[in-house]
């Protein structure tokens, strides 16, 4: 007897349309996504945007805003990536309610919308507080290196733009004066309307080189200027592709990228603060993380852990100044002393301090839970949630990236507590 198969029939219509909420399993972070977009997130500022009566019908707002945070819970960052996977799968089908945005409208949606967008970090971390998450009893501040949407091969240094730059004039004014010297014959041979002297593309290429040259090296005058220098060193480096990224010390060696600051709650693993900057040193974020922590969560928190990347006795002292309690390494000490490879403002009476209460707590000292709590969320952010390079370029632009994985990550540990409630 032969084996009875269940029905496979591609061409067999669907009489009922099936229900979105049919289209992926009940519990599913598709729905979560959705129902948190549009009964729990404040629009008002992306609604605000759209004053204009006539013209086509734009997508709804909040079916984009839920497109891209759903994307980024995915790991799918790319508008075209974006584009099609609201073509194949039921889950963003699910959360698009069947609409089919291509990715021009998704890029330029995220555009329009970035500075507002970027505030959703804060309502979503407000949502994860209310869910009884991020305590702000213990906080890990850290900075990771993510690269830039630029190679490190398209920078250069300032004093090799100098000499580049002396290079290509001398080279062009040689052009030039040939040019003169010929244009009568060229004139008589190429006929007239024509000079004969038009510049060829490999020497266009060239003054573009310069001018490209001249722009980087007038910004990097510009920022030695307005930090009180006289003359930028001749190693500072500036990138054609991105400007405001740096060539920065990753743990792959030099890459041109930007440095992604995060706050982020022991308890919870839920990031309470985040920024970025375009500077390889964490030690001038201390005071614009707290700031930022009190910003996002009306909260100071009771302790706050830190690597030696932020040591200095202004830090430690503004820790102290706040009412925190502080748990900061201190760097290499050898014989209860500093070692020669420790900054020199890490050496004064708070760094001692420092250096003894952590001593005091031994295996048991609190600055254990900054390793587990901050490298973590970023190992998440980077290989779940694919974000090991930026997509846009600019410090605004890269910002509001970061904010949108931020952001993703919170709302993915916000579903982890309720799925557990509920069971």
């Amino acid at each position: 007897m032969a084996k009875t198969f269940r029905p496979w029939d591609v061409d067999q219509a669907v009489l009922f349309p099936p229900s979105l909420r049919d289209m992926v399993p009940e519990g599913h972070l598709a729905h979560f996504v959705r129902d948190v977009v549009r009964e729990q997130l404040d629009l008002s500022q992306i609604y605000a945007a759209y004053t204009e009566e006539r013209g086509f019908p734009p997508y709804h707002p909040a079916m984009m805003t839920a497109l891209l945070l759903y994307g980024y819970c995915r790991g799918i960052r790319s508008s075209r990536k974006l584009e099609q996977s609201c073509e194949e799968r039921v889950d963003f089908m699910a959360v698009t309610g069947m609409a089919k945005p291509d990715h021009s409208r998704i890029s330029e949606f995220r555009r329009r919308h970035r500075p507002a967008l970027s505030g959703l970090f804060a309502q979503v971390v407000t949502l994860c507080r209310e869910a009884g998450l991020a305590t702000l009893g213990h906080v890990a501040i850290d900075g990771t290196k993510v690269q830039a949407n630029a190679s490190k091969h398209a920078a250069m240094s300032y004093g090799r733009m100098k000499k580049a730059e002396r290079e290509l004039k001398t080279q062009i004014r040689k052009w030039f004066d040939e040019a003169d010297a010929v244009d009568d014959e060229d004139d008589r041979r190429h006929g007239k309307g024509r000079r004969g002297d038009e510049l060829p593309e490999w020497v266009k290429s060239k003054e573009q080189r310069l001018a490209k040259i001249a722009e980087a090296k007038k910004r990097i005058e510009e920022q030695a200027a307005a930090e009180g220098d006289e003359e930028p060193d001749e190693k500072t480096q500036g990138n054609f592709t991105d400007p405001e990224s740096r060539i920065m010390r990753t743990g792959d060696g030099f890459e041109q990228a930007y440095n992604a600051q995060a706050a982020v709650d022991a308890a919870s693993h839920v990031i309470v603060a985040q920024t970025v900057v375009a500077e390889q040193a964490d030690v001038r974020q201390l005071e614009p993380m707290l700031d930022a922590v009190e910003a996002t969560t009306g909260r100071t928190p009771a302790e706050v852990s830190l690597d030696a990347g932020y040591l200095s006795e202004a830090n430690l002292d503004e820790i102290e100044r706040r009412g925190i309690r502080g748990y900061v390494a201190t760097g290499r000490w050898k014989h209860g002393e500093p070692d020669l490879s420790t900054p020199r403002q890490a050496r004064g009476p708070s760094a001692r301090a420092m250096r003894a209460r952590l001593r005091r707590g031994g295996f048991r000292s609190r600055y254990r839970l900054r390793k587990q709590t901050v490298e973590p969320v970023f190992g998440r952010i980077k290989e779940a949630l694919g974000l090991r390079r930026f997509l846009t370029r600019g410090l605004r632009n890269v910002a509001a990236e970061w904010s949108l994985a931020c952001t993703a990550h919170n709302l993915l540990k916000l579903a982890a507590a309720r799925a557990a409630t509920a069971t």
